[in-house]
Parts: structure tokens; C-alpha cells; sequence
């Protein structure tokens, strides 16, 4: 019995069940975080939200009681480690703000908003190409720390060195361009990113170069990552393809 319940909670485009779990709890997102998009909260969201968390609450008990089928040990102990693991505790926390509907003294408004966003990590599960994402982050995790970190210190660098060398004064507040550190580190991290919001920008000359040689760094520094992910995306999607190929074989 326990083996079929797997069978059904888990990803399987093999199976019919599994595909109508999956769309059944993809709806109950979906109407647990559509009332997230208005500022009034109708009637009709109540509703949304006790089906969502009825869905909810049966996908992590069938979770928990089929944790040690699922789990590689197989000892009794997974019982005891799931409801402390990171998406155990995201579905526990996506569970919670239902409460503050049927209980007044759990109304905290702006925390159940903001945990019912959590609700969206869920879709994680029924999505394939993020579940290999995290599996490649998961894999290449001291590749992608060295480049954080090389990008953090490069950061506070050109911050530090922009800091002291932007002394202009804005003409539009009569204050220094970057009053402090933080407004420094803020356009350091806007300028690697490339996003460039526009709202702090270097007046003096020395500033506007120390700004383009920041932007051209930072292009290299953002792309490293992304080769890094997508070269084990593919990698990811090869030996699941392998391994598919070798269970298929097995089976006949």
C-alpha cells in the first residue's frame, strides 16, 4: 500500500494517478495564492484557502508516513528527521497562516500573507526543470559559493573605492552623492548585476570610470554562474535520461 501512495504523490509521468495528484495540488496552489493578487479579501478566498489547506494537510501526512519507503535508509528514523527538513518545514509553514480563518487570536495579517507565499516553493515539486535546478545547485553548491564570494568582495570593493572617491556633491539635494556606506554597497551591487535602477548614479570623472570598469567586471562575474548551472543542467538532464533508459531496460 505504502508503495503505491509513492507512487501517486511523487512525479511519475507514467502514471495517470500521479499526474492528477500533481494537477490537484498545482490548483491548490494556485487558489491558495491567488488571494496573494487583491487587497480585499472576498468571500470566495475562504474558500480558496480551506481546499488549499485541506490539500495541503493530506500531501504532508502522505509525506510523512511514506518518508521511509521514499527515503535511500530505509530506517525508522526518517519519521523523525522529515517534519525538520527544509520542505517539510516550507509545507508546515504553508499550512499555518489557514489558521489565523479559524482562530481570531492567530490574526496577524502581514505574517499570514507573507507565509502563504511560501506556498509558491511548493511548485517546486511538480515542476521538473526546477527540481533539476536545485539538484544542479545541489551538485556545483562550491563552484557557486566561490563565485558568491568573489562577487561579494568584489562588491564591497567598488563600494569602498567609489565611497571615497565620489566626494561630489548632488546638485539636486545638496548632499553628498552617497551618504553612506550602505547607499555605496547598494549601487556596487546594482552596477555588478547591471540592473542599474538609475536613482544613484557617479557625477565626478573619476566615478563614472571607476563605474565602467565595475559594469565590464561584472558582466564576467554574473556569467559565470550561469555557465556553471546550465553546463550541469545539462549534465542533470542526460543522466536522467541514462538512468531512465537503464530502468526501462531492467524492467523488460
Amino acid at each position: 500500500m505504502t508503495k503505491e501512495i509513492v507512487n501517486i504523490i511523487e512525479p511519475n509521468t507514467d502514471n495517470k494517478w500521479s499526474r492528477i495528484y500533481e494537477w490537484i495540488m498545482l490548483v491548490a496552489i494556485a487558489i491558495g495564492i491567488f488571494p496573494l493578487m487583491f487587497r480585499t479579501h472576498y468571500t470566495l478566498f475562504w474558500f480558496f484557502d480551506i481546499i488549499s489547506c485541506v490539500c495541503f494537510v493530506v500531501d504532508y501526512l502522505l509525506r510523512w508516513v511514506t518518508v521511509r519507503a521514499r527515503s535511500e535508509k530505509k530506517q525508522w528514523t526518517a519519521f523523525v528527521v522529515y517534519p525538520f527538513t527544509p520542505m517539510a518545514i516550507i509545507d508546515l509553514l504553508s499550512i499555518l497562516p489557514t489558521v489565523s480563518l479559524l482562530s481570531p487570536a492567530f490574526k496577524a495579517a502581514r505574517l499570514s500573507r507573507l507565509l502563504k507565499i511560501l506556498r509558491v516553493v511548493k511548485v517546486i515539486r511538480y515542476f521538473e526543470s526546477l527540481e533539476i535546478i536545485l539538484s544542479v545547485i545541489r551538485k556545483q553548491k562550491k563552484v557557486l559559493y566561490a563565485v558568491l564570494s568573489m562577487a561579494m568582495f568584489y562588491t564591497f570593493v567598488t563600494a569602498m573605492i567609489m565611497f571615497n572617491a565620489e566626494e561630489e556633491i548632488n546638485p539636486e539635494t545638496g548632499d553628498y552623492l552617497f551618504e553612506n556606506f550602505f547607499d555605496a554597497f547598494y549601487w556596487a551591487i546594482c552596477t555588478l548585476t547591471t540592473v542599474g535602477y538609475g536613482d544613484l548614479y557617479p557625477i565626478s570623472t573619476t566615478g563614472r570610470v571607476i563605474s565602467i570598469i565595475s559594469s565590464l567586471v561584472g558582466i564576467a562575474i554574473i556569467a559565470l554562474p550561469s555557465g556553471v548551472i546550465t553546463a550541469g543542467y545539462l549534465d542533470e538532464i542526460r543522466d536522467r535520461k541514462s538512468q531512465k533508459l537503464n530502468e526501462d531496460s531492467q524492467k523488460q
